[in-house]
């Protein structure tokens, strides 16, 4: 065996990464050593570069030199994607490839190349890779599998289920409506103090989840729920910083070693404990001719299919509540949370708000879906808010289900592959002014609301967002009856800070705190 790749082995085995921040630099990074002494010397760079992976890339989309070993994980001009898509897409094109430790993926941006996969090449791209961060919290069950057969019904059941309980009718309309009520209560009760909103806003999103998964709500101020609440927040922290990225390179080293993926990890199992216990409970009080929630059209499932392959079972039903809350509180609860500082930014957009749900809804009235066809300003600036996030990138990568011949690469079966969303949402192609806020990119001449093609904010195609329906909904509601009922203040001037900068900042919990006042 040649000396390098002997040596590539050594340092595979006893590699040891010891890094605090996504700012290390390699020359930052501790040396890679085994106790035999060899180094990571430049030169093991240039043999495994021309040895070692030009046979594994074939023909896949040019990109950015990796490093053996650390692929691209310490390339500041490479991670976060969100952040240099722009240069790599002027270097390499709209579809390039990426080595997050020894593995390539495969990186789609701007509108026309993730269109063309996700949707005109939908069953092509409808895999999901395996993500050791996503496999270790998920195992493998519910929306997160790989599994195609387990995957397709699990999302037929949740679809189902949820439509069953009134996903995007007026019944889950009205439970909806009873929260954001809650939700003005809890607000009002700071008498124009200053405040954070986002625990608030997480707590409303999530007892809407919990209306439907366990069919009660929680008290915002309940410890449990609280600390629930931040779990499932660690969790897409985990997936999108880059300790969640050392941790996918080397899953089994990083077993070994403490950091921030053991408390997310350990938090995780304990939010799983309080699950099954509320599982165990609906079972001891289940009525199969009733069913109250989600966990009990699942338990009666699991009865009639007891013969059937093990896909209907008490593992996969904790997972997939996990999941549920996963997908269903984190981003709504930062869409809301983002408009609620965009209007107290934006003096003149909040005003505008608030008289069409004056004309149209009145003071005394809630406002309701129906009202939602003749408020088109008001959903122009929540669709505005979803499309400037800057960060937002796919949790789950897709994969290849086959070999497939794309803009003149050989793409194998299971590649991973990751749509860059924020390529969409700030295509110059497709928006007239893509770096402004600017919510008439939602309106047409006249006024009224018009889609656009080129808005993704819960994906698209086969693997897309199944709660998307419920998630719309409570933004709308969440938002209007509260700019019904208040007017927001920043506490502090924020002149000097531009309003996709606000936004991007409201995710990372970097932004100053909120007054409600009354109207």
């Amino acid at each position: 065996m040649p000396e390098y790749l002997t040596n590539m082995g050594i340092l595979e085995q006893d590699f040891c990464l010891q890094v605090t921040s996504s700012r290390h630099t390699c020359s930052e990074v501790k040396s890679c050593y085994s106790p035999k002494g060899v180094v990571f010397h430049n030169k093991y760079c240039e043999e495994a570069l021309s040895q070692l992976l030009c046979e594994k890339k074939g023909q896949l989309p040019p990109g950015p030199t990796p490093w053996p070993i650390l692929g691209n994980l310490l390339q500041q001009d490479v991670l976060p994607l969100f952040k240099s898509y722009k240069k790599l897409i002027g270097q390499y094109g709209p579809i390039f490839t990426i080595w997050i430790g020894s593995k390539p993926l495969v990186v789609l941006c701007g509108y026309k190349m993730i269109k063309d996969a996700l949707i005109d090449h939908a069953e092509e791209f409808s895999g999901r890779t395996v993500v050791p961060t996503i496999d270790r919290i998920f195992h493998n069950h519910g929306l997160a599998t790989e599994d195609e057969r387990t995957w397709k019904e699990m999302r037929h059941f949740m679809l189902s289920t949820l439509r069953n309980f009134g996903m995007g009718k007026k019944q889950m309309s009205n439970k909806v409506q009873e929260e954001a009520l809650c939700l003005v209560e809890e607000m009002g009760s700071m008498q124009g103090h200053s405040f954070e909103p986002r625990r608030r806003c997480t707590g409303a999103v999530s007892n809407v989840i919990s209306a439907v998964v366990f069919g009660n709500r929680f008290d915002y101020k309940d410890q449990t729920f609280i600390e629930n609440q931040k779990t499932v927040e660690s969790i897409l922290k985990l997936c999108g910083n880059f300790a969640g990225m050392v941790y996918n390179s080397f899953p089994k080293i990083m077993e070994y070693f403490p950091g921030q993926h053991t408390k997310t990890f350990a938090d995780i199992e304990k939010l799983c404990g309080f699950i099954h216990k509320k599982v165990v409970l609906h079972q001891k009080t289940l009525d199969i001719q009733e069913p109250r929630d989600f966990i009990d059209c699942f338990l009666i499932k699991l009865e009639k299919d007891q013969n059937s392959p093990k896909i209907y079972t008490l593992e996969n039903l904790v997972r997939s509540v996990l999941e549920m809350f996963f997908a269903g509180t984190v981003s709504t609860s930062n869409a809301l949370v983002s408009s609620l500082y965009v209007v107290a930014k934006l003096p003149h957009i909040q005003a505008k708000v608030q008289h069409e749900i004056d004309e149209m809804v009145g003071a005394n009235r809630i406002p309701s879906m129906e009202n939602r066809l003749k408020m088109p300003f008001t959903n122009a600036v929540i669709h505005e808010v979803q499309r400037c996030w800057k960060d937002s990138l796919e949790t789950f990568p897709r994969a290849t289900t086959c070999d497939i011949k794309f803009h003149g690469y050989n793409i194998p079966k299971n590649m991973a592959v990751v749509p860059v969303f924020p390529s969409v949402h700030f295509d110059p192609l497709q928006w007239e002014t893509p770096e402004k806020f600017n919510p008439d990119h939602f309106l047409d001449e006249k006024g009224q609301f018009r889609k656009r093609d080129a808005f993704m904010p819960f994906s698209a195609g086969k693997r897309s967002c199944p709660g998307e329906a419920l998630a719309r909904m409570e933004l709308f509601l969440f938002f209007s009856v509260l700019l019904q009922k208040f007017t927001f203040y920043l506490d502090v001037d924020t002149k000097d800070m531009d309003i996709i900068s606000l936004i991007t900042d409201v995710k990372n919990n970097k932004v100053p705190l909120l007054r409600a006042i009354k109207r």
